[in-house]
């Protein structure tokens, strides 16, 4: 197992999370045996969750105690697990797991350590797959526990749960039991001391064997997956900033080119349904939300078809909410931000900002970099006897000879009007950003180009009509924009 995942090399220091159960008691006395062996160097590391009192306490003397009788250095940590979880919404298991590993990273870079090994055993791998399964999990869930995730290391994800007892029994070394995992009011405890049995004796008695196995299979279908996701997200998704990124509603539901055979054909949650990309698409939603948030944590398959339905059903302007992330339909694109603290939005997404552009050259093109709201603007002079073929007149083009300089790049203010080309009448910018259902927040930063102080035109609306491209313009100013 060791060599089979490239866990170790010869001098490296290896941290043992040893709680004082039989598994990582196991553990402490196997490594210790085959240190000199391995060419590595051991230190026991037992984190304290203050779960259990006058017993925790306890556990941690017997740490102690067994890593000097070994001859070991120990580090211990503690936390208040309980009340870490109370603040901050996690569930108590969960703050356990995070809080516990915060200290293995702690106590790594204090010690210079290499790996954590902790004492996950093929019990545990099983009773993971089933939990993950009735709890309706997907393929990255089936795969179960990692050998080798970051930090930490499983030497023991191979070895079954009693011939780690055998072992310690025939050395005679004892081990702390924590009576918690007796608690059948657990859904973990209940797999483990209930589901298990019925299924080793009823069903097969190598269940564990097999459930591990399968673990192994999902892990190597997860590693395909996420190569997948991360060629896409990196060709699809614009990360604006360090807590914000988008992708074009297209590049969601069709993320990967297929033969026009394969693809929908037309737009539409049926559509979707039947898209052969649609696990891919829903892979893109849990990547993009743990590039956010640093986990998927909390969020469910509930919660990806909600953002499938603000794709397919929803028009511009609406959104949701997901555990920490707000998912904002704008046009034809999705934003994913995380969802600021509360008092912070205005200050952070609502800013006023004006930028003066003077008269480019022929053919040239003048660019700005709106560094308020992440996104550069292009203005650029083309002959308008092929711009028909690139450009949708009136839509992002202006007549450049009938335009007057210099131009200012604003955000939008209250009162804002102009008619649109192709509109019989004035229109409000407020009225428009409404219809199109533009959230307040993005409305107050919303950007448009003013000649002579008037509106001649607003991003995602047409320029204003007495300065659009008409058959007789030879030069027309193309505007484009992107994020940035």
């Amino acid at each position: 197992m060791i060599v089979r995942h490239a866990m170790l090399r010869p001098g490296d220091r290896i941290g043992l999370g040893v709680s004082g159960g039989a598994d990582s008691v196991a553990m402490l006395r196997i490594f210790d045996d085959l240190q000199a062996q391995l060419g590595i160097a051991i230190v026991v590391l037992h984190f304290n969750h203050q779960l259990r009192g006058a017993e925790a306490e306890e556990d941690e003397r017997f740490v102690k105690a067994l890593a000097a009788e070994r001859r070991l250095k120990c580090e211990s940590g503690r936390a208040d697990v309980a009340g870490e979880a109370g603040r901050r919404g996690w569930n108590l298991e969960d703050a356990a797991r995070r809080l516990r590993y915060d200290f293995f990273a702690t106590a790594a870079a204090a010690c210079g350590l290499n790996r954590v090994a902790v004492a996950h055993t093929a019990d545990d791998q099983a009773e993971t797959v089933l939990s993950h399964l009735l709890r309706g999990t997907g393929v990255a869930g089936l795969a179960g526990i990692y050998p080798v995730a970051g930090l930490a290391i499983r030497p023991l994800l191979e070895s079954r749960r009693q011939q780690l007892r055998d072992f310690l029994s025939d050395l005679g070394q004892s081990w702390r039991e924590d009576v918690t995992n007796q608690d059948i009011s657990r859904r973990r405890a209940r797999i483990r001391h209930q589901l298990m049995p019925i299924l080793c004796r009823d069903f097969d008695p190598a269940a564990v064997t097999r459930l591990a196995r399968f673990a192994d299979h999902a892990r190597e279908d997860e590693t395909f997956w996420r190569a997948l996701e991360g060629e896409r997200l990196k060709s699809l998704v614009a990360c604006e900033s360090s807590g914000s990124a988008s992708l074009s509603v297209e590049d969601l539901l069709s993320p990967f080119a297929l033969p026009l055979e394969s693809a929908p054909a037309a737009k539409g949650d049926a559509a979707v349904l039947r898209s052969p990309t649609l696990a891919l698409t829903r892979r893109l939603v849990r990547r993009i939300f743990a590039e956010l948030r640093g986990g998927r944590e909390q969020l469910t398959a509930r919660h990806v078809q909600s953002v499938l339905d603000l794709a397919t059903k929803s028009r511009s302007g609406a959104r949701i909410e997901l555990p920490g992330v707000r998912v904002e339909r704008i046009f034809d694109c999705l934003r994913f931000t995380n969802a600021p603290e509360s008092g912070c939005e205005k200050s952070e997404q609502n800013r006023d900002f004006a930028y003066a552009i003077g008269r480019p050259g022929p053919l040239e093109s003048a660019s700005v970099v709106v560094t308020e709201i992440h996104r550069r603007f292009s203005l650029k002079v083309v002959d308008w006897s092929s711009a028909p073929r690139e450009t949708v007149a009136g839509k992002g083009a202006l007549d450049f000879q009938r335009v007057s300089w210099p131009l200012v790049l604003r955000n939008w203010h209250p009162g804002d009007s102009y008619r649109p080309h192709g509109s019989r009448r004035v229109r409000k910018l407020k009225r428009l950003l409404l219809e199109s259902r533009v959230p307040r927040n993005a409305r107050e930063s919303w950007p448009v180009l003013t000649s002579e102080g008037k509106v001649i035109w607003a991003s995602g609306y047409p320029v204003a009509d007495e300065l659009a491209p008409h058959p007789g313009t030879q030069v027309g100013l193309v505007i484009g924009e992107e994020d940035v």
